[in-house]
């Protein structure tokens, strides 16, 4: 039979020839010492360092690995012959005839007896995958076919064999890798199939078993290549397990195994990771010590880290740092710098590391300006936005979904709709499929403007576009039409995100249970409170806050009492608002004596109070008819430097001149003046509806003629008051002059005259 060239010519031995031979052909050995050695190869291109002769022992029994020469019978010797002849004669028919017969032992023997022609070798484990894809392999024979494959450059067939070897249950690390190990002679293997193992532990993200995989591997005196374990570190560090990472870099260097800079990059990065930029100096000059410099990457990385953590004079520093080693910064280093200047709010700074980009003729690309559009979008900066998207133009860079997202958002935001669409139009004539995101944020802008009916349009063109409705969209289209009280339509959306197997979440039940108070149907925003938990989840303070509100603005003050108490039996705390919502009930009930009770318990607990609590009790003493109580109330508040606001002075001078106290009403004006508050419509209009209910019209013309004079225009309600009074005194010939000058004035006279 001729014999095939290997495909490494140059790669030399990895173990003893007589070593891995004497353990399959020894029947009687159940305990064998296995001498494993290897000779540096000048021409291999795995980075493999010379092993040093190892005495390793392997125990074969079965758990462990299989030996199939020990128990191959005569039958199973013939049928290995018949394939081989098969498989070099060309008959495949035979072949998958014989195949039925298989078992693992003869699947090893034919491929030992293949390692000298690799094509036979492919042929038959090809023959095996596609006649017998659910055959029971060993790990022998797993073993023995990723070593063809390897020899035969067909990596990932051998990467996806190794996973079915690693993921095969109750087989250990151990196991695997004496397997390998004791089928790598006979198969005249080579030590890639080492590294791949490695490797492939690390792109399945089982990180740990490539831990324990290369820690047995180097007990056995098998040293895989760096470009492995950079693989292995880099597994580590990027999901977070940088004192993992240690670990192993730390028996890499043991090992003797010559780091390169990728190495140091990677590590650079777990320091970074782990906010011990500190430390990289150090570790620097350690690695120049072994003759590994740092590179553009590691420098990039240290920036970048320094610009992340805010630190950004370091971060000018070290690129300034960079000439020295004989390197410049690119397009990444500027990016680092301009983002770390934007985060930090230093806009015009970013701007003019841009401009020296450009002075130096380095191109900055999308990524550049999405970064200062995003600032733009945070500082509402709408007109530097239009001008960056302008240049981003004019320097030949195409923008992309985020360039167009941003000044969609913004324009949302801002109400400016019109420009918004245009550019949605324009990202659309770039060849641009808007996503989810983009939708949503225009859906949002038709939502806060109140324009329902083109946000359900908008909802309608992103369905036809093959985008799905996630929870996010439900839900701003949900408070949208709660806000403009289209509850009906909002329960059918609500329906039909169920229908469509979209999970509501809280933010989806606060919205319609906020709605439907505000309604006042609290028999649904319960019912939708009840469905919250049946469905787990989880409540808090804000929930019971709308459903409290909602039952003391309809008088029902026992059902808020009752979530009051239910809230605290769950261990969710009342907060100010709590406080402020059932102080605020008890006073709109005339109940002041209640309210002053929970500002008490409010107080004790020590949460400040607040302007709209102060109010609601000043209210309630009004309303109880004792406004000198309300005043006092109003020396506390200044005490606790609460500084009153308009609704205080008008409630007080309402409350005034409901007990017909005009002086002192007139008093409260003159207060709230004195505290740098102008009277606004309201006051004059209580002042005004006051003189005209005591018939004091010419006092009431007199207080128009100041209203007008102060700038502060009259309403609907200054006229109809005005209207009122002469009804009552039947000077008709006023009335209708009132009422004339009002329908001048573009108001239409209601019901209340």
């Amino acid at each position: 039979m001729r014999r095939s060239s290997s495909p490494m010519p140059n790669q030399r031995s990895f173990f003893q020839k007589s070593t891995l031979r004497s353990l399959t052909r020894k029947p009687s050995s159940l305990h064998t010492k296995t001498l494993i050695s290897s000779a540096p190869n000048p021409n291999s291109s795995y980075g493999i360092r010379a092993l040093q002769t190892l005495e390793t022992s392997t125990i074969l029994n079965p758990s462990s690995v299989e030996n199939p020469s020990q128990s191959t019978s005569l039958s199973d010797s013939f049928l290995t012959e018949k394939i081989l002849l098969n498989l070099k004669q060309g008959k495949p028919n035979s072949l998958r005839d014989l195949l039925f017969r298989l078992n693992s032992f003869v699947v090893v023997e034919v491929l030992y007896r293949c390692r000298d022609n690799l094509q036979l070798g492919q042929r038959f484990i090809d023959l095996i995958a596609s006649n017998w894809p659910n055959f029971k392999h060993s790990q022998q024979s797993f073993s023995a076919m990723i070593h063809i494959l390897v020899r035969s450059r067909r990596l990932p067939d051998a990467q996806a064999v190794i996973l079915r070897m690693v993921r095969k249950s109750g087989v250990s690390r151990v196991q695997i890798v004496e397997s390998l190990i004791l089928t790598y002679g006979n198969c005249g293997s080579n030590p890639l199939v080492f590294d791949l193992l490695v490797r492939t532990y690390v792109q399945a993200g089982k990180l740990r078993e490539g831990c324990e995989a290369f820690r047995v591997l180097k007990s056995k005196g098998v040293c895989v290549s760096i470009n492995a374990c950079n693989s292995l570190l880099g597994g580590l560090v990027k999901v977070g397990w940088v004192d993992y990472a240690w670990e192993i870099y730390q028996e890499v260097v043991r090992s003797g195994i010559q780091i390169n800079v990728y190495t140091l990059n990677i590590m650079v990065n777990a320091l970074c990771k782990d906010h011990k930029i500190e430390n990289s100096k150090s570790f620097l000059s350690g690695m120049e010590e072994k003759g590994v410099s740092p590179d553009i990457v590691t420098y990039n990385t240290l920036i970048n880290a320094y610009c992340r953590q805010g630190l950004l004079e370091e971060a000018f520093e070290l690129m300034g740092s960079m000439s020295g080693k004989g390197l410049k910064p690119c397009l990444f280093t500027y990016n680092a710098i301009i983002n770390g200047l934007c985060k930090k709010g230093k806009y015009l700074r970013a701007k003019g590391v841009l401009n020296e980009m450009l002075k130096i003729g380095l191109s900055p690309d999308t990524a550049t300006y999405n970064i200062l559009l995003g600032e733009c979008c945070r500082n509402d900066n709408m007109m530097d936005a239009e001008r960056i998207f302008d240049e981003m133009s004019c320097q030949g860079v195409v923008p992309d979904l985020i360039s167009f997202g941003a000044l969609i958002g913004l324009f949302s935001k801002n109400g400016r709709l019109d420009q918004a669409l245009e550019y949605f139009r324009d990202m659309k004539n770039a060849g641009l499929a808007p996503d989810n995101v983009i939708y949503t944020v225009l859906i949002g802008g038709y939502c806060r403007n109140g324009v329902m009916s083109e946000a359900l349009k908008m909802r309608d063109e992103m369905l036809e576009q093959g985008c799905i409705l996630d929870v996010v969209t439900y839900n701003t289209i949900l408070n949208g039409l709660c806000k403009e009280k289209m509850l009906s339509e909002a329960d059918e959306l609500f329906a039909e995100m169920i229908e469509r197997g979209v999970f509501p979440d809280f933010c989806t039940f606060t919205t319609l249970i906020n709605g439907y108070c505000k309604d006042g149907n609290m028999n649904k925003a319960v019912t939708l409170f009840e469905m919250m938990i049946q469905r787990n989840i989880k409540l808090d303070v804000v929930t019971y806050n709308t459903l409290i509100d909602g039952f003391c603005k309809g008088g029902e003050m026992e059902k808020g009492n009752e979530l009051w108490n239910d809230m605290i039996s769950r261990r969710i705390y009342p907060n100010h608002i709590s406080y402020g919502i059932l102080i605020n009930g008890y006073c709109n009930m005339g109940c002041i004596s209640e309210a002053l009770k929970l500002w008490d318990e409010m107080v004790e607990k020590g949460f400040e109070a607040t302007i709209i609590t102060c109010n609601s009790l000043i209210k309630g003493y009004c309303r109880t008819g004792n406004v000198v109580k309300a005043d006092e109330f109003l020396s506390v508040m200044l005490l606790k430097g609460i500084a009153p606001d308009g609704i205080t002075y008008n409630t007080l001078i309402n409350g005034s001149i409901k007990e017909e106290n005009m002086d002192r009403a007139f008093a409260m004006v003159n207060k709230m003046e004195n505290s740098g508050l102008l009277p606004d419509a309201i006051t004059y209009n209580v002042i005004l509806n006051g003189f005209s209910r005591q018939g004091r019209m010419q006092e009431a013309e007199l207080t128009l003629s100041k209203m007008i004079e102060r700038g502060v225009n009259p309403d609907r309600s200054t006229y109809t008051s005005l209207i009122n009074g002469y009804v009552t005194q039947n000077n008709l010939k006023e009335a209708f002059r009132v009422h004339d000058e009002m329908l001048q004035r573009g108001f239409v006279p209601d019901d209340k005259f």
